[in-house]
């Protein structure tokens, strides 16, 4: 029985050694935490309110920071956001009212010209279209026009060109074509965007992924001038807030 006194008594001691080890942790905390000895550890959300009950306007700091802090976070919906694919073919395109300010012929090819052209954005476009063979400088500079502004820059012969502008053409009875621009209405606003007559209103694709889906080529079949020389696509004619776009006298001709 000698043996089994012994193990209890070090059982003992040392228990009584940890308990001494963890009173003089809790003392250690208490001086830590400017705590009396014994008195109760605040609660953390109770001391939180305190705080916001004494300094409301702090509190309410923190909370517009933490709410400005999750509105960045969400991610950002015009940018990232799918375009609608449902919508029709001719709404993935975005077509603007523009007016060309400048024009001179391309240095290295014959039958382009370059255009600046204002589309009620910060700066003027520069756009390369073939017209030197059915319009002269007079007949282009000031022209008010559509341009399709939702297409990826090509390089045209060393010159970017920023979108296209939107013509109407017919074969003639000699073989020669004639092509003109199709114009919006007077009081149309430079930048103002087309709509078409019984669709909803357009979403435009990015210009990526109107090239990656062949919007434009898509929709070419469709885009004809109807019988009193409005613009169309399938008969859904190319609006603006002042009324239709028309050819100045092509009728069923095809629009590129």
């Amino acid at each position: 029985s000698h043996p089994t006194q012994h193990r209890r008594n070090i059982k003992i001691f040392k228990m009584a050694n940890a308990m001494d080890m963890l009173d003089e942790a809790i003392a250690d905390l208490e001086a830590k935490l400017g705590l009396a000895p014994g008195a109760p550890i605040p609660n953390k959300s109770a001391s939180a309110g305190k705080k916001s009950a004494g300094g409301q306007k702090g509190g309410k700091k923190n909370d517009d920071k933490k709410k400005k802090k999750a509105k960045q976070q969400q991610p950002a919906k015009a940018k990232n956001a799918p375009a609608n694919a449902d919508q029709p073919e001719i709404c993935k395109l975005e077509f603007k009212v523009g007016q060309i300010s400048k024009v001179w012929n391309h240095p290295d090819a014959d039958k382009l010209y370059c255009e600046e052209i204002e589309c009620g954005e910060e700066e003027p476009r520069q756009i390369a279209s073939g017209l030197r063979p059915h319009y002269d400088e007079a007949g282009m500079l000031g022209r008010r026009l559509l341009v399709v502004a939702n297409l990826k820059a090509k390089n045209l012969k060393g010159f970017k060109s920023h979108g296209m502008v939107l013509c109407a053409a017919e074969t003639k009875e000699d073989g020669s074509e004639l092509v003109e621009f199709i114009e919006p209405p007077e009081g149309a606003p430079l930048g103002e965007i087309i709509t078409f007559e019984g669709l909803p209103t357009p979403e435009p694709f990015s210009a990526s992924q109107v090239e990656k889906k062949k919007v434009f080529a898509a929709c070419m079949d469709g885009m004809k001038t109807k019988d009193d020389c409005v613009a169309a696509w399938n008969g859904h004619a190319f609006m603006t807030s002042a009324g239709p776009c028309k050819s100045k006298t092509i009728k069923g001709g095809v629009m590129r």
